[in-house]
Formats: structure tokens, C-alpha cells, sequence
């Protein structure tokens, strides 16, 4: 397969250093809206590392950790200690309206907030699933460009599904998001907002039913719309503003991120080299690189062993246990032989290291593909397990709404 950047491995790397979330001279203003021109869906099998230049969504508090949040607010002409206040109504009370923000001086208010606290995203549309315990939320950005989170509620645990790019450039033929191309990079407070409109939606109550307590966001997965490793800065700036503590961040446990992949090897090195005690999970979904090199174009860069090297030498950095994704294909990746071979590879890198999670395929619109029969994918698990590989089947939650795995396309 043919890749139409013309970029090579370096520069793949160099991609990484993204600069979603730094104002470009001249960019619209948060309140005017620049139409997107929406990315031509890619070729078969071409890769898309840098982003379409796009204008610069307005910068936010969480764009930048409390030091930088001093010196955004001095370069607008206020106070740096607002820094402070801002961030606790912001992450701790999700508060939206300048009239609530009673401990700033009413003199400049409504200023203040709307420079520290623009609005990012716009609730499209919202759809439900599992008896509203699972919520799938259309955003529109400041340019016209859509994306999709979705968040989970189950008994004693939230998990948020949330995209770091519209659309995606890794171009995966099963993937509705993938198939739809690579639209831009999200800045790190858009990445954030998501996750803090899922909060302020689980404090109104508006998730699960009526008689249950609210829980608070506990689990992110960096699975929804886009490859997060291609949009390297925005994404790691995202993870620290979720992990630091009040009223840096929101608090979340870094042990409830996860942060997700298709193999891209230098993205995962570096991220390697934060030192984070986030899970990895590669997405691989074949063993052998003939059939990866068509279901995975990535591949075609770095191949199934380096990946697998990379997220072994993660798993020696962190001590985190690595999570691989399997999408089970009904005959085209679901093979004893197929599940033998990859119990194999991981297994040749050591024991304990790794938890395998088969996904039955989430069907997509004109997909000529679907999910494995149920003997075919019990097989594949037992397969596996016979070689001391921890294997779990991925629950499918969402899927009737078009919001589980693979499916998040930001149809309006």
C-alpha cells in the first residue's frame, strides 16, 4: 500500500510535536465561526501524520498548567492570581456562567471568563443507549469540525471514550473514523472539555437512572476519534490536566488512563519516556504482517514485532500491564492458527506483561465486513488462554447507537 505524504519515519516522529492549543496571529475570534473544509476521504492505505492547517481554536485555562495559566491571564491584563480561582470553578465545580463566579469582582467578569474560559465545544446532538447508562455526544468545534465522546456509566465506575483528533489519519478500512480522513488535531482544552462536559452531565444527573448518586468521571480511554500518539503535545497536555490535582487538573488516577494506539513505535517510545503510570493499549487486530499491512496501514512503517517490541519496553518502563485490541473479523483475522501466533509472539517477550481484549467487530455503514460467530471467537479466547495469555472479550456498549469501537464517524 501506498503512502501519499512523503513523510519518513523522523519525520513521523517530528509530527509528534504538535502545537494544537497555540494561537496563530490572526485567528478567528472564539466567538465567529471559520467554515471547516472537511478532509477528502484518503486512498486506500494512505497515511495522513500531519494535520491540515487549520485556524487555531481559541485558547482556554486548560491549555496550559497553573504557571502558564498565570502568565496567559497577565498577558490579557489580569490579575496571574485569578489563575487560581478560575481553575477551581473550571475543575472542581465545572461551572459554566460568569453570574456563578461570585468570588471574582463583578467589575470585569463576564471579561475575565469569556477570555479564561471560552466555549470549545457545542453540543450537537446526544444519543442513549443501555437505559441512558451510556451517552454518545456529538461536538461541534469553533470551525465547524465535529466529534464524538461517549461516556459509560456502570455500578461503581464511569468511563469516558474521548477523540484528540477530528477524524483520523491512519486510514483503518474497518474504521468509520479512520475511512472519513483526518480533519485536524484537537488542542489539549478541547480534549479536556469533553471530558468535563461528561462530569457536569453526571452532576446534573442526566446519566444512568433517576435513584442513582452521581459518580464522578473515573476512567478516560483515549479511544475515540483519532490516533493520539500523532497529536503527541495536545494529548500529553490533556493526560496532565486530567491527572494533576485540584485545581491544576480534575484528579483522575493516572491508573484509570489509557491511552490507545495503532503502532505508531516512535510515538509510543516517547511516550515511554513520560513515565506515566498510564495503561498502553496497541491496537494490533492480526499477529502476522501480511494481513496487518491491509487492515493496519501503519504497518506498512513499522511492522507487528516493532510494535510489540515498543509496548514490551513500555510495560519494562512502567510496570503497567499492556492491553492489546483484537477486533475479531469474521474470516479474516479470527484463525486458531492466527491466535496460536500471537500467543506465541507475546509470550517471547516475557510472562505477565500483557492482557489480550478480543472485539467482536462493530459493524460500520458499507462495511463488507462484520463480527466473528460466537464458536469462532469462543475458540480464538480459549486458543489464546491455552497459552497463559489473560484474555477478557471486550464489551460492546454503544454499538446500537453507532458509539462502540470503531464506529465514531461525527455523523450530524
Amino acid at each position: 500500500m501506498q503512502d501519499t505524504t512523503g513523510q519518513d519515519a523522523a519525520a513521523a516522529d517530528a509530527t509528534a510535536e504538535s502545537t494544537a492549543g497555540e494561537n496563530a496571529p490572526g485567528q478567528a475570534s472564539a466567538g465567529r465561526r471559520t467554515p471547516v473544509e472537511l478532509t477528502v476521504r484518503p486512498k486506500p492505505g494512505q497515511l495522513t501524520f500531519t494535520a491540515p492547517r487549520r485556524g487555531k481554536p481559541p485558547q482556554h485555562i486548560a491549555d496550559f498548567d497553573m504557571a502558564g495559566r498565570r502568565e496567559f491571564l497577565a498577558g490579557l491584563g489580569h490579575k496571574p492570581f485569578r489563575a487560581g480561582q478560575l481553575s477551581r470553578h473550571y475543575f472542581d465545580r465545572f461551572a459554566v456562567e460568569a453570574a456563578d463566579m461570585t468570588d471574582l469582582p463583578a467589575e470585569g467578569r463576564e471579561e475575565l471568563v469569556a477570555q479564561a474560559l471560552p466555549p470549545l465545544l457545542t453540543t450537537v446532538r446526544t444519543l442513549e443507549a443501555d437505559q441512558g447508562a451510556t451517552l454518545k455526544t456529538v461536538h461541534r468545534l469553533f470551525d465547524g469540525a465535529t466529534v464524538e465522546s461517549v461516556l459509560m456509566r456502570y455500578t461503581n465506575r464511569v468511563t469516558m471514550c474521548i477523540s484528540s483528533q477530528a477524524g483520523c489519519g491512519m486510514n483503518c478500512p474497518f474504521c468509520a473514523t479512520g475511512q472519513a480522513g483526518l480533519t485536524r488535531n484537537l488542542s489539549t482544552a478541547e480534549i479536556v472539555e469533553q471530558v468535563v462536559q461528561g462530569a457536569r452531565m453526571l452532576r446534573g444527573g442526566r446519566v444512568g437512572r433517576a435513584e442513582q448518586e452521581p459518580l464522578r468521571v473515573s476512567n478516560i480511554v483515549f479511544m475515540g476519534m483519532g490516533e493520539a500518539l500523532a497529536n503527541y503535545k495536545a494529548s500529553i497536555g490533556a493526560i496532565h490536566r486530567l491527572i494533576d490535582p485540584s485545581p491544576e487538573g480534575l484528579g483522575i488516577s493516572a491508573r484509570g488512563i489509557t491511552m490507545s494506539t495503532v503502532g505508531l513505535v516512535p510515538g509510543i517510545r516517547k511516550f515511554t519516556q513520560e513515565k506515566l503510570p498510564v495503561t498502553l493499549a496497541l491496537s494490533l487486530h492480526a499477529p502476522d504482517d501480511e494481513l496487518r499491512d491491509e487492515l493496519i496501514p501503519i504497518n506498512t512503517r513499522w511492522k507487528v514485532d516493532e510494535a510489540l517490541d515498543a509496548a514490551y519496553e513500555y510495560y519494562q518502563v512502567t510496570g503497567r500491564r499492556v492491553s492489546i485490541e483484537y477486533a475479531l473479523i469474521r474470516d479474516i483475522n479470527d484463525h486458531g492458527w492466527r491466535a496460536d501466533l500471537l500467543g506465541e509472539k507475546l509470550n517471547a517477550r516475557g510472562g505477565g506483561w500483557v492482557h489480550v481484549n478480543p472485539i467482536p467487530l462493530n459493524p460500520t455503514p458499507g462495511s463488507k465486513w462484520t463480527a466473528s460467530r460466537p464458536g469462532v471467537e469462543q475458540n480464538f479466547v480459549e486458543r489464546l488462554r491455552a497459552h497463559g495469555i489473560p484474555t477478557t472479550v471486550r464489551d460492546t456498549r454503544g454499538s446500537d447507537i453507532d458509539g462502540a469501537c470503531g464506529q465514531l464517524a461525527a455523523t450530524v
